[in-house]
């Protein structure tokens, strides 16, 4: 698994899981629950992992979504 996308924002995981799952790739959201700990107060981002396989082509998903700022690692990529 690799890191896509670290984010507070529960919209845009939603959206982007969404629009990962329509091109047929899976996704695993890590920390979601951590806000039991934290008492929902945000502190702590989620991040949304992609098999190794399928990372450069969310990536590429991604960024004609013109969501590219969001790709963590990108320039790695």
């Amino acid at each position: 698994m690799r890191e896509l996308l670290v984010t507070n924002d529960t919209v845009l995981l939603g959206y982007v899981t969404a629009l990962l799952a329509d091109q047929g790739i899976n996704t695993l959201v890590f920390d979601q629950h951590i806000s039991v700990m934290e008492g929902g107060i945000g502190a702590f981002p989620r991040r949304l992992m992609v098999s190794e396989d399928n990372w450069s082509r969310a990536v590429r998903i991604l960024c004609d979504a013109d969501l590219a700022e969001w790709v963590n690692g990108l320039d790695n990529a």
